[in-house]
């Protein structure tokens, strides 16, 4: 068991080597259609600043930043291979100055205060270090009134109430759960 769950792992939760240039390509496939439903949920506006924690292979991005523009979308991932990947994918609009990538984990998000508009993570949240002080730092970069979108495709098996709970805990009340084939999302807002 322990040996599966660190070959998950390196494929899937912080790719790394083969395994994770593998993952990331299924990554890239199994999770469009999740993050079009989340970010169509997410209303993002041209013009705003939008942060994607746990980007993976990038295929978010892309579509982030065209709706944002001429907005700007960042990026944090813990794999390097995933930074690879998603900087190749998003080459063009990283050269625009619309998207940024950085490594780093989502309990120390390296950005100030009230800098984003909308926050998005599409199944990521289930292997960040530590889900609440993950949480906890998105309420701190996201603006008064920001949005953030939480999204899972139907193979992460999250629990409602275990994510319900953690945003709850983060500080954000109750989130609004919209379940769909694709995705199960969950959106809050900061106050």
């Amino acid at each position: 068991m322990a040996i599966g769950r660190r070959l998950l792992m390196r494929m899937f939760g912080r790719p790394t080597g083969v395994l994770g240039r593998f993952g990331g390509r299924i990554m890239a496939r199994a999770n469009r259609r999740a993050a079009a439903r989340v970010i169509g949920l997410l209303d993002v506006q041209p013009g705003d600043r939008v942060l994607e924690i746990g980007f993976g292979p990038g295929v978010a991005l892309g579509a982030l930043a065209e709706r944002a523009s001429p907005g700007t979308v960042a990026g944090i991932d813990p794999s390097r291979e995933m930074v690879a990947q998603a900087s190749a994918r998003n080459a063009a609009a990283m050269r625009a100055g619309r998207v940024a990538l950085r490594q780093g984990s989502a309990d120390n998000l390296p950005f100030a205060g009230n800098s984003f508009d909308e926050v998005v993570a599409i199944n990521s949240v289930q292997v960040w270090p530590d889900p609440v002080a993950g949480l906890r730092e998105v309420r701190r970069v996201l603006k008064p009134g920001g949005r953030l979108a939480l999204g899972f495709t139907p193979y992460a098996a999250q629990s409602n109430a275990a994510v319900t709970a953690a945003i709850a805990a983060a500080g954000f009340g109750s989130p609004r759960v919209v379940e769909s084939p694709e995705a199960l999302c969950f959106i809050a807002s900061k106050s």
